[in-house]
């Protein structure tokens, strides 16, 4: 069985209904990843959960220092998991995640969390670009409306599009249930 680390990203409180960014699907999204990160701890998996800050304190979300920022219980790291701190949309980015990876020989990384369209494609793309063996857990994942020239695209039609192009040339895209009968 090859080597296979969860990567957990940005599932923050501002996401969440209640924040300063709230994405359609977070409370389902981020009780399968709740799911995905009890299997991995059940069978000893790496798990790596990254966090996203703003560098400003006027930025829309995830601001430094505030509730929005932190993890949600949900999801909450536990014992020894590491946290990382990213400040772009690829959790590569400037971070120690790869380092993190190689160092523990890991082959196969399994990505979960928000927004699918940013933060979820860039790390997914990334990590196959990286040569890992990547996974996007779909229905871990969430997102928002967004809008381009005067057209708003739904949340769900963001997700599936950017599902579609990872499932096409990045890696596998599965569910959840898929996922834990693994």
């Amino acid at each position: 069985m090859k080597k296979r680390a969860i990567v957990v990203v940005d599932l923050q409180n501002d996401y969440w209904p209640s924040g300063k960014w709230p994405l359609k699907g977070i409370e389902e999204a981020a009780a399968n990843a709740a799911k995905v990160i009890g299997k991995a701890r059940d069978e000893g998996d790496i798990l790596i959960h990254v966090r996203h800050e703003f560098t400003t304190p006027d930025a829309p979300f995830f601001v430094p220092g505030t509730e929005g920022a932190r993890i949600n219980p949900l999801v909450q790291p536990a014992g020894t998991e590491t946290v990382i701190l990213k400040n772009h949309p690829n959790s590569f980015r400037e971070t120690g995640l790869k380092q993190m990876l190689d160092e523990q020989a890991v082959e196969e990384v399994v990505v979960v969390g928000a927004m699918s369209h940013m933060c979820i494609a860039a790390t997914a793309r990334a990590a196959a670009d990286f040569g890992y063996d990547t996974v996007v857990v779909h229905d871990a994942c969430a997102t928002r409306d967004v809008e381009f020239d005067g057209t708003t695209v739904p949340a769900s039609q963001v997700h599936s599009a950017n599902m579609a192009a990872l499932a096409f040339a990045y890696g596998k895209v599965i569910g959840t249930n898929e996922f834990l009968s693994r």
